[in-house]
């Protein structure tokens, strides 16, 4: 089942993401179901998922196909400037969905979410929750008292700051931080705090804003202190576990 599962997520990545040009994407959204490359792309999945499951199981093939141009179809008729990031997750999970009901449809097997629910599994979900959003509002508490001084205080930037660009490193460094720690590779946690001191260094010599100077450092030493404290009690609880 398992080499059966690879083919046919194989066949999906080739066909989605390895052959199908840019040039194919921008045509297929300005014409729709007009374009030559939709058929084109469709055509190459077809290929791939024959020559991967070696002519085997054509029925399944042919549904996978069918459904592929029926799922594309759909999101080149709904997608806008607004919606084509959501509506290519959408139709992503929807390809996936098929591959998996194919895939039962061959070779049949049980579904056990019992491990889902385990106490190991359900305290890692905990912990990532925690590292991610949980110690953001923490941080946003922390620092609350600085923050309209720092904005006071800053000089206006070249370029100014992505929307919502520092949540979501402060969520990548916590997560890192926090993998790093469970595989034990704590010289890796040095080198990401230097990482993120020369990329920072410049903007902050730039401004001589002592102030956002200060705010930065204080965030950062949140951030990874609580990533670092989180690790630390998870390795912690996880041992207790397997007592």
């Amino acid at each position: 089942m398992m080499l059966l599962a690879l083919k046919l997520i194989l066949a999906h990545f080739v066909g989605d993401f390895v052959l199908q040009p840019a040039h194919w994407v921008a045509d297929k959204l300005q014409k729709k179901g007009r374009s030559k490359y939709l058929y084109f792309h469709i055509g190459v999945h077809a290929l791939a998922l024959l020559l991967l499951l070696q002519f085997q199981h054509l029925g399944a093939i042919a549904v996978i196909v069918v459904t592929h141009y029926g799922i594309d179809l759909g999101k080149l008729t709904l997608t806008n400037p607004k919606n084509y990031r959501w509506l290519f997750v959408v139709d992503q999970v929807l390809h996936l969905l098929v591959l998996f009901g194919v895939l039962y449809w061959i070779s049949p097997f049980a579904l056990d979410f019992s491990a889902v629910f385990s106490e190991s599994t359900l305290l890692l979900i905990t912990f990532l929750a925690f590292v991610t959003y949980v110690c953001g509002i923490i941080m946003r508490m922390l620092l609350a008292p600085y923050i309209d001084e720092v904005a006071k205080s800053d000089e206006p930037g070249e370029g100014g700051s992505l929307k919502n660009a520092g949540t979501y490193i402060g969520m990548l460094e916590r997560l890192f931080v926090f993998g790093f720690i469970l595989i034990q590779q704590w010289a890796a946690i040095g080198l990401l705090i230097a990482a993120k001191s020369v990329f920072r260094f410049g903007d902050l010599n730039k401004g001589k804003n002592r102030k956002l100077t200060e705010y930065v450092l204080i965030g950062t030493l949140l951030s990874f202190g609580l990533a670092i404290l989180s690790g630390m009690l998870y390795l912690y609880l996880a041992d207790l576990l397997k007592a």
